[in-house]
């Protein structure tokens, strides 16, 4: 029946009429949502003294374009380099990481932000007119191979962790360092890495998937006793890059109550991004002289993907998913490429009206934008809770 039910709304949702939206019907249903965006690496630049108010946005993020985008909750990403493991500096990285949040973003601007650690929080912080800043570890080897530190982590307000980056850890395999026969570290999660599957279930904190090999995202779905998610992951069927989830994973993660959320990232939108993208890894780029001058050589060579290709990968995940299944994660400020039409937090009503355009309702698109996100959120909650009362 629940099989039907998914191809019923697919099928509803793929053959509605395209139609047309005016701007107030944009802005009116645009401003009646709770955005929540499941990762944005702004942090990366305000730990080294970016501020994030500043009104020129040089980047993806900043105040004035979180407001402009209507975001109203956004998990930063306390993310930590695999350099960071080299020497035991990771814990040491996450610490900075998670105080460029507390006190570089919330602490900077108070009357803009407020950190929040629950799906209740972040309602009562919406209704009072602020953006709720969340916080979710990015690379599993922060936790330096310690329950303890994870328990840390979480009582200073982390609340979701990715198991891996693009490192293979001590105990869990990650997408981007299977070798070229395709043999993995650990085939998944090693007995440790399960400990700390049930261990996160047991704090409340939610397991994030994106990063991780097929066998890890498998392992991590049978473990945990609460739904899971992907933070910043998008569909394998539109483009085929090891970062985003094939068809049986999306349909998995959502038979267990899961979200995926679509990363903005180009090259995993569009195969000619990705195809380019890799291109100019592999290579040099000529004239490049710092980093802007590279990024800007990078722009040349690489073809943005579209708005349509976001709309894309979001229709194809609620086909597979089900429309429980999807929200977003953009991963600004955390990659080189952004989609055309979405190039930035400022520029998130596009993707309402795009998707309104394309016969979703305004509840499709509520859960899409956070709906999701809040209720896999309370699941995870409520397993805590009920881990807690029966020990």
């Amino acid at each position: 029946m629940r099989t039907f039910c998914l191809l019923l709304v697919a099928l509803c949702v793929s053959f509605a009429q395209t139609r047309s939206v005016t701007d107030a019907e944009v802005a009116r249903i645009h401003r009646s949502m709770l955005l929540i965006d499941t990762h944005n690496d702004i942090t990366s630049r305000t730990v080294d003294g970016y501020d994030i108010g500043k009104a020129k946005n040089d980047g993806h993020t900043n105040v004035t374009s979180l407001k402009e985008g209507g975001v109203g909750a956004q998990f930063f990403a306390v993310y930590v380099s695999s350099s960071y493991v080299k020497d035991n500096r990771s814990a040491h990285r996450t610490l900075e990481m998670i105080d460029t949040v507390r006190h570089g973003i919330v602490g900077r601007y108070p009357n803009d932000f407020a950190l929040a650690t629950t799906a209740d929080d972040i309602e009562r912080i919406h209704k009072q007119g602020k953006i709720a800043a969340l916080m979710g570890i990015e690379g599993g080897h922060a936790i330096e191979d310690s329950l303890g530190l994870l328990r840390d982590y979480f009582d200073l307000g982390v609340r979701y962790m990715t198991l891996t980056h693009t490192n293979t850890n001590n105990w869990a395999d990650s997408s981007g360092d299977i070798d070229k026969a395709g043999v993995q570290h650990h085939n998944g999660l090693t007995p440790f890495g399960k400990q700390v599957v049930h261990e996160m279930n047991r704090l409340g904190m939610m397991i994030d998937i994106s990063h991780t090999a097929d066998k890890t995202f498998f392992d991590a779905l049978a473990e945990s006793k609460a739904p899971i998610m992907a933070s910043h992951s998008s569909c394998r069927a539109l483009c085929n890059a090891p970062r985003n989830m094939t068809d049986e994973m999306i349909a998995a993660l959502g038979k267990k109550g899961g979200v995926m959320q679509i990363n903005f990232n180009c090259g995993f939108l569009s195969e000619k991004s990705r195809a380019a993208e890799k291109n100019v890894q592999e290579s040099t780029l000529p004239g490049a002289a710092g980093e802007d001058a590279t990024i800007a050589e990078y722009k040349k060579k690489v073809p943005p993907a579209t708005l349509e290709d976001v709309v894309a990968h979001i229709e194809h995940a609620v086909k597979i998913g089900g429309i429980d299944a999807v929200g977003i994660g953009s991963d600004f400020d955390g990659v080189s490429c952004t989609p055309k039409g979405l190039e930035d937090v400022s520029k998130f009503p596009n993707l309402t009206r795009a998707l309104l355009e394309k016969g979703y309702s305004a509840e499709d698109i509520r859960k899409i934008y956070g709906g999701n996100t809040l209720r896999v959120m309370r699941a995870v909650e409520a397993e805590a809770k009920r881990e807690k009362a029966a020990n």
